[in-house]
């Protein structure tokens, strides 16, 4: 593979600063695949032609070619993006994998990709629901087509995207945190920490104006088990293989490149599980399985290509459900469960199982399909 820093014009910031109080705001995996600002304003149409942020220097985007025409991109500089996305250059056309957290985000990728081609957007998709991977749909004109599965194109054309737990879990909770940070900035007297979270906190001021411009629009183009794009030499699948961290769940494969680029299905550790069906994510991965690829581009977290990768998460995913089953059972309510769960049996596969308990969130929506709360 082959790695590529860019440098554009477009949104500056102070840096990427990690803290305790910044990891307490973005709760890890889930949001910062490269860490906060973007400028709220700048988020006017793009596509080919892109109406991109204000001009500075900023490195935005690191482009990894995976296969040729294929790319793996992440974010890497102080630009919140949420998750990977994945960039699919064709004869004459690209398409992009996910469009990030907000236009800002979608806008800088857009312009971002002028380094490697100037080939226009023709084709997006949102591999699930999740504002991280759908919000920066509005910023392409009617003329790009954005792909999903039909209940992900439901999920935010009912609002979903931008409420309920998850939302409210990762973002909705930003503005009491920024406020926990402006009083702990009060009780530091270290010059090095107020620096710090002075530019932490400053992202994050900007990271939520930035939200504020976020206007969730549903993908115009949908499927229901697969569809089939062919352009120029490239065969480009996209399959629905059955409910796993969302009710809709879309992979995109190129058999020809032999690759998989899988959004949140898969994603470089533990996966978030708090909209997931649990028992059929792991039936889901079987189908996946019977692809023929060597590498995976997944929603967050670098490439890879180790297949018995997915064995370690259909491990985890058996094991999490069984032991919620059996104190479902017993009338042991989520919290006390998630505390009694065992999974350090799977320690070596994944980084940051210390001993035992579970994430209360993914335990709390395993006894919720248990109980028949939850669609």
């Amino acid at each position: 593979m082959r790695s590529r820093y860019v440098m554009r014009r477009g949104l500056s910031g102070t840096g990427c600063r990690r803290s305790a109080v910044e990891v307490g705001i973005l709760a890890a995996a889930w949001t910062c695949a490269g860490c906060a600002q973007a400028d709220p304003g700048s988020g006017g149409g793009a596509g080919s032609e892109t109406g991109g942020p204000p001009p500075s220097e900023a490195i935005h985007f690191e482009f990894t070619e995976v296969v040729p025409g294929v790319y793996h991109a992440r974010g890497a500089s102080d630009l919140v993006v949420g998750s990977n996305a994945g960039v699919v250059v064709n004869e004459t056309d690209v398409l992009l994998v996910d469009s990030h957290i907000s236009p800002a985000a979608a806008n800088a990728l857009v312009e971002d990709l002028r380094s490697i081609t100037d080939r226009p957007v023709r084709y997006a998709a949102n591999t699930h629901w999740h504002f991280d991977h759908a919000h920066g749909n509005q910023v392409y004109p009617p003329e790009v087509e954005i792909i999903s599965h039909e209940a992900t194109r439901a999920a935010i054309a009912e609002g979903r995207s931008n409420s309920g737990r998850s939302y409210e879990l990762f973002v909705g909770s930003i503005p009491g945190r920024i406020a926990q940070m402006e009083a702990t900035l009060d009780t530091l007297t270290d010059e090095a920490a107020r620096a710090e979270l002075e530019g932490t906190l400053e992202g994050q001021r900007t990271y939520y104006a930035q939200l504020q411009e976020v206007v969730p629009t549903p993908p115009n183009t949908t499927l229901s088990e697969r569809l089939t794009l062919h352009r120029g030499g490239r065969e480009i699948q996209f399959h629905f293989f059955g409910r796993a961290h969302t009710e809709g769940d879309v992979i995109v494969y190129l058999p020809d490149d032999r690759v998989i680029i899988t959004g949140d299905m898969l994603t470089g550790g533990l996966p978030y599980m708090g909209d997931g069906y649990v028992n059929e994510w792991i039936e889901t991965l079987d189908r996946v399985k019977a692809l023929d690829f060597d590498w995976i581009i997944p929603g967050h977290g670098a490439p890879y290509r180790e297949r018995e990768r997915i064995d370690h998460l259909q491990a985890y995913l058996r094991d999490l459900w069984d032991q919620s089953v059996a104190l479902h059972g017993e009338g042991v309510s989520p919290e006390d469960a998630a505390d009694r769960i065992d999974l350090t049996a799977h320690a070596d596969n994944f980084d940051g199982i210390s001993g035992p308990g579970a994430n209360p969130v993914a335990v709390l929506r395993i006894f919720e399909l248990l109980d028949g709360t939850t669609n």
